[in-house]
């Protein structure tokens, strides 16, 4: 998927009333504007649902945490936890 078609997806939940993105794409921090955005992204380090499910509560609360503009990208708790940007 190109970036502009990256834009397209965030502007579409934006417009749709979504607060947050939740992906495992890495490269979005590079190819979206979080400039005067109402969306917050959530990066996964996978999308495979087998590593996801035992970490849904750190997921769950890093969309809670969410604000509109922010970036977080998350490790699994074996990880060190990443700051908000």
């Amino acid at each position: 998927m190109g970036a502009a078609q990256k834009r397209c997806i965030a502007k579409a939940a934006e417009l749709a009333g979504f607060e947050a993105v939740v992906t495992s794409d890495k490269n979005i921090r590079y190819q979206q504007s979080l400039a005067n955005r109402k969306i917050a992204i959530v990066v996964l380090p996978s999308g495979r649902w087998p590593q996801v499910k035992p970490q849904l509560e750190e997921v769950v609360a890093a969309i809670d945490n969410a604000v509109p503009g922010s970036y977080k990208e998350i490790l699994w708790r074996s990880g060190r936890p990443q700051p908000w940007l």
